[in-house]
């Protein structure tokens, strides 16, 4: 049925689009405009051009904090993404009986992250830590470590606990995704001679392939948001080894109130997180689609 008045169609999208515009366009906007100030909340707000650009690529603790981003997106990419297709394929091979397991995996989503970085704060703790208790128990004192304390192992602890919260998360989507497969592929396969982790690459995998490719780009820009974990569990220490970037936003912009050269930062970040979204759509555009046809 077509709209009777040519004007209809706006009508009913203009509550979507002004949300849309309050909430993030013209704050974006001021935030933007702000980045070519410095200004401490409390004083005149001074006009410094690209000044806070050009101090945020001279800022050593800023490109840190890219770096451990990345850092951060890949072990993730392997802790979250990886695992929970692992997962799917584990559930969906068990036949009907996997309510269980998909409860308690997907249970971590639901919990408060606060309480998840205090509670996994006191399984890294050194001294009465879960872990270390457990290596000194087994005779293994030579590995215990102070797992937050240590820079060599803060960021991988952290990316763990990230594995550990939306490696379920994952795994529902991807399981979603393998109950659309049609049955007669994989009957087919199976009568010639493929084994179950054979059905599972070969088959299934390349099947929901539209659906891994949506996975890596939730995963990827939901790196960028992370702040939880970090603030809470190491503040960005020790001597910035877990810094990244929403955390280092957070300092310069509340500890040191400089807000105009916080806006730059962000700035930069909102460019940098929405090429990356662009890139990876491309690609995917590219490579072409595998949706399943029944």
């Amino acid at each position: 049925m077509k709209p009777t008045r040519a004007w209809s169609p706006y009508l009913f999208v203009a509550p979507a689009i002004l949300v849309f515009g309050f909430v993030v366009l013209i704050p974006a906007l001021a935030n933007t405009a702000l980045s070519f100030a410095s200004w401490t909340g409390t004083d005149a707000i001074q006009f410094v051009g690209l000044d806070n650009y050009f101090r945020a690529f001279r800022d050593e603790i800023y490109l840190i904090a890219y770096r451990n981003t990345f850092v951060y997106i890949l072990l993730t990419l392997a802790l979250e993404v990886v695992v929970g297709l692992l997962l799917a394929g584990l559930v969906t091979m068990q036949g009907r009986r996997t309510t269980f397991y998909r409860v308690a995996f997907f249970v971590p989503v639901t919990l408060p992250m606060i309480v998840i970085a205090i509670l996994w704060s006191f399984v890294y703790s050194d001294d009465i830590g879960l872990i270390n208790s457990g290596l000194r128990a087994s005779g293994l004192d030579e590995l215990t470590r102070v797992w937050l304390g240590d820079p060599d192992t803060a960021l991988l602890a952290i990316s763990v606990v990230s594995g550990w919260i939306y490696a379920g998360f994952y795994m529902a989507i991807f399981y979603a995704a393998l109950q659309r497969i049609p049955k007669h592929l994989l009957e087919a396969a199976t009568l010639d001679g493929a084994s179950q982790w054979r059905v599972f690459w070969s088959v299934k995998v390349p099947l929901i392939r539209p659906m891994i490719e949506v996975a890596v780009l939730l995963c990827i820009t939901g790196a960028f948001q992370s702040f939880d974990l970090f603030y809470v569990m190491t503040n960005g220490g020790p001597d910035h080894a877990t810094e990244i970037i929403t955390t280092y936003l957070v300092e310069v912009v509340f500890r040191y109130r400089d807000l105009g050269y916080g806006a730059a930062l962000s700035t930069i970040m909102t460019v940098v997180v929405v090429g990356i979204a662009l890139i990876l759509v491309r690609m995917r555009t590219k490579g072409g689609s595998n949706d399943i046809e029944y």
